[in-house]
């Protein structure tokens, strides 16, 4: 088993116990993941027993990466959102080196390992996994949130095989509404919008995009503009014609051919009635949505695991390695940039906060709500 590295005085949250929440209250207990700027590590809360999933990434490191903006987005997304479909953000702290966001474990691996494993999907199989991430997407777009880093790593099944959306850095929030727009270059090459590419205006129509290059990459076994090298990946994006299988049905066909679309105002779901013209789609013909929802249909594939804590879906490349937090040589000389990191769920708040001041102890009752600060402080990116 791993252990966490020494705490800091910063992280605020308390247990039931009133003590601070913090990195020496998990236990390492397997590595499971790693991205560009941190590690994921399955952990168990010590005074519980409940399993998690801990993303641990080093301030340095985000701040030297410009991804501060990116980072605090994504914690301040995930502490709003709450969506059957959608990873649940249970704790966040800091250190005065690390960033620590942790949640539910999904035990069932990425698509993009099933995917591997299996070279591609039934169109049966792709529809419920489609239903699903729509539904996730229109709840965000609805919030103003454009995802803009779908792919099949970031997709994870639960022991059950439904999906759920994970890792929010990418996110956009934008205040006046989904049609709104941003602009910045970023995301995985693969699933770039071709407006993204252009420096254009972005609106929730690129999120569509990207989930028709995923759904063809369930269908096909790849995805339709792929090149080992990224400038040949943008000049396909751009220009190459829309190849698809004719062994797919007809309604498939169309459903990627409807969201793989240049023109963002003319891509399936970026209309007027947004949501409703991907319903009526006619691949997804006889689907109920409300029992998607609901997560009443049964996947045609159940990711094989036998408890929480279950890592057999996760790459051995990871779970071989110990699962180790290791201390940080380079100090942040702004923690400042952090501030109003800490976040406890709704479900696990306890209605206290003690705080050190020039008198004391002082008790603070906070208002529970979805999606609140736990800090005293106002954060810069939260939602409106």
């Amino acid at each position: 088993m791993g252990c966490c590295s020494s705490t800091s005085s910063n992280s605020i949250i308390y247990s039931i116990d009133k003590k601070k929440i913090n990195n020496d209250d998990f236990e390492l207990l397997k590595f499971i993941g790693k991205g560009s700027f941190g590690k994921v590590f399955l952990v168990r809360k010590k005074d519980n027993g409940k399993i998690y999933a801990m993303k641990v990434l080093r301030k340095s490191v985000v701040v030297n990466r410009n991804q501060v903006v990116h980072t605090k987005t994504e914690r301040d997304v995930l502490s709003k959102v709450h969506h059957p479909f959608i990873v649940e953000l249970k704790y966040a702290f800091q250190t005065e080196d690390k960033l620590y966001m942790v949640m539910e474990y999904i035990n069932g691996g990425e698509l993009y390992f099933h995917l591997n494993n299996d070279n591609h999907f039934s169109e049966n199989r792709v529809r419920l996994y489609a239903a699903e991430i729509i539904l996730a997407l229109n709840y965000l777009h609805g919030l103003g949130v454009i995802y803009r880093d779908l792919k099949l790593e970031n997709i994870l099944l639960d022991s059950k095989g439904h999906i759920c959306l994970t890792d929010f850095g990418l996110s956009k929030v934008i205040r006046s509404g989904p049609n709104s727009e941003a602009k910045t270059l970023c995301g995985t090459p693969e699933y770039l919008a071709p407006e993204i590419l252009l420096t254009q205006t972005q609106t929730s129509a690129v999120d569509y995009w990207s989930l028709g290059t995923i759904l063809f990459e369930m269908l096909h076994g790849m995805p339709p503009f792929y090149s080992e090298n990224v400038s040949e990946i943008y000049d396909k994006i751009l220009n190459q014609k829309l190849l698809v299988a004719n062994a797919l049905s007809p309604e498939a066909q169309s459903l990627l051919k409807s969201f793989i679309k240049r023109n963002p105002k003319k891509r399936l779901g970026s209309g007027p009635n947004g949501f409703e013209d991907i319903k009526a789609h006619p691949f997804f013909k006889g689907l109920d949505w409300e029992k998607v929802y609901r997560k009443e249909y049964v996947p045609e594939f159940i990711p094989q695991v036998k408890q929480i804590d279950d890592v057999s879906q996760i790459d051995p490349l990871f779970t071989k390695q110990l699962p180790i937090d290791s201390p940080v040589e380079e100090k942040l000389s702004k923690p400042h940039l952090f501030k109003s990191f800490t976040y406890i769920a709704d479900d696990i708040l306890i209605l206290k906060q003690t705080l050190d001041n020039k008198d004391g102890f002082q008790e603070i009752r906070i208002k529970k709500q979805s999606g609140m600060e736990t800090d005293n402080e106002t954060s810069e990116n939260s939602m409106k």
